[in-house]
């Protein structure tokens, strides 16, 4: 087991997902023993919904007076998820976020291409002749990568690159999995560019995305900066597959998970 443990990204019932109150989560998770905790609500800004759906102005003014209550206890880091949308009024919109609130860390992340969610499930389909089909896994797929590829270059700063593999985790398809060795071109890409521009690859808990074989790859290119996340949207999903996260971690050579806190990357040891 870790040392320290730490959960960034996780999320209370100011994301419009979220199932518990934020001052609950924080205390379940300060009984747990987590050392780093990082609040990620949703800024789900994507194809130019800029509305949102979050009253930012009460989450971070509630959040930073709960991280000076934890002060000395837990380290509560106040921080963003992004979702990744290709307009210019989301990038806009972010940005304005970003200075307006100074989040401690954000995570960039892709949930939807062409304003549909993978979640629902419609990018799996298509129509033809009034017949609804399922779309080629490879088509699917490498468009979804080319889509985090994409969300990599975007005007406004991000520390973590959120859930690799999240398409997968919805997938129709009796191979869920979007294999290393299949998109390795896309991949090593997409992991270049993390490593160039210094940000963090995410080890997601919930479903362990991305998997093994891909975390592999990331380190074989150099990548070292790797951070856990339980994605909890309650407090039953905090540290949710954790221990099995760091023994993955482990045995493809990593020493240590990176915690990012307003620019800076602090080390902690698995």
């Amino acid at each position: 087991m870790q040392k320290f443990l730490t959960d960034v990204h996780t999320h209370s019932k100011f994301s419009n997902d979220g199932r518990e109150e934020l001052a609950v989560m924080l205390a379940v998770a300060q009984e747990k023993g987590v050392g780093f905790y990082g609040v990620a609500e949703h800024f789900n800004f994507e194809e130019n919904e800029v509305d949102g759906d979050i009253d930012a102005e009460e989450y971070f003014h509630a959040a930073r007076h709960l991280q000076e209550d934890y002060a000395g206890v837990m380290n509560v880091l106040v921080g963003a998820e992004f979702g990744f949308g290709k307009g210019e009024k989301t990038n806009a919109a972010y940005l304005d976020v970003c200075k307006k609130y100074s989040p401690d860390f954000i995570v960039n992340s892709v949930h939807m291409v062409n304003g549909s969610d993978y979640y629902f499930k419609h990018l799996f389909y298509k129509t033809e002749q009034g017949k609804t089909l399922l779309r080629d896994r490879r088509e699917v797929f490498e468009e979804y990568l080319q889509t985090v590829y994409e969300s990599l270059l975007v005007p406004y700063p991000y520390d973590i690159v959120g859930h690799i593999g999240y398409a997968g985790r919805y997938a129709p398809y009796a191979e869920k999995g979007i294999a290393y060795a299949q998109f390795q071109a896309v991949y090593d890409r997409i992991f270049k560019e993390i490593i160039a521009r210094d940000k963090i690859l995410e080890l997601n808990g919930k479903g362990l995305i991305p998997s093994a074989d891909v975390l592999a790859g990331y380190y074989a290119l150099g990548g070292r900066k790797v951070s856990y996340a339980s994605d909890a949207h309650d407090t039953k999903g905090q540290l949710v597959n954790r221990e099995q996260a760091m023994r993955i971690l482990k045995e493809i050579g990593f020493t240590h998970l990176t915690v990012p806190c307003r620019g800076e990357h602090i080390k902690v040891e698995i």
